[in-house]
């Protein structure tokens, strides 16, 4: 049947595992835990295909997984608040019975959404009883926490691109005032202002932070120290706007 995906190939973005657990290794039997994000459920089993298939290519492991998403709820558009979503999951023991259940547990505890955890376990030939659960539900632990990391860091990453933002603007503002004042100063007496002098303000205020650095090595102490640092310079040049201002307007 024809229809547009037929016509028009969309590049999706490769599946990133964001997390990997310690691997444990048991009498012979190895542990290791993984974490995707995924927004549906369909997201969630393609990541899980992803990992068994790409990832874990020719390695026979039990893919022990569980996901839970936050989704619409049918015939709701999301302007009427929480109540138009709901959190959908499953589980998939692969094999390792009751497994899967273990992995959605953790991820309830600690609260987890929009993810798929993962733990892979490689059978070594000895059987490990109730012990196999634990290191199931370690792995899946890790990954959980670490997950819930990545997120926090996300956040504080939006907030400081949206102080950022702020911050450029009010310092855009105070430099035009004050050049503003500076060029009617300069023109009653010398007749101009350098334009090179323009130019470094210029580039200063183009100058975004980076912060891959940051990102990758998940430092959150540090995401909150420079917030609060934004947000100190923000409130220190409202003020410095404010005395501009009068002083400008003459009052």
């Amino acid at each position: 049947m024809s229809n547009l995906d037929s016509y028009v190939q969309v590049e999706r973005p490769a599946l990133k595992c964001l997390a990997t657990s310690q691997e444990i290794r048991d009498r012979g039997s190895a542990f290791v835990g993984s974490v995707y994000r995924a927004s549906t459920p369909q997201e969630a089993k393609a990541a899980i295909s992803h990992h068994r298939n790409v990832v874990h290519a020719g390695k026979k492991a039990y893919e022990i997984s569980a996901w839970r998403c936050m989704v619409l709820k049918h015939g709701k558009t999301g302007l009427g608040g929480p109540d138009d979503f709901e959190v959908i999951g499953g589980y998939d023991d692969d094999g390792e019975q009751w497994a899967g259940s273990r992995v959605m547990k953790i991820m309830q505890r600690e609260g987890i959404l929009d993810a798929v955890v993962i733990v892979s376990r490689w059978f070594g030939g000895t059987l490990l009883g109730p012990a196999r659960f634990a290191h199931i539900e370690t792995c899946a632990s890790e990954v959980c926490r670490t997950f819930k990391r990545v997120e926090e860091m996300e956040e504080c990453i939006t907030t400081l691109t949206r102080l950022d933002v702020i911050l450029s603007g009010l310092r855009q503002e105070l430099n035009d005032l004050t050049q503003n004042s500076e060029q009617a100063t300069s023109e009653s007496t010398s007749g101009g202002i350098a334009s090179d002098t323009i130019d470094v303000a210029e580039g200063r205020r183009n100058r975004q932070p980076d912060y891959t650095a940051m990102r990758k090595d998940v430092d959150i102490a540090k995401a909150g120290r420079l917030i609060g640092a934004r947000e100190s310079a923000i409130k220190s040049v409202k003020s410095l706007l404010s005395k501009k201002r009068m002083t400008s307007t003459g009052g």
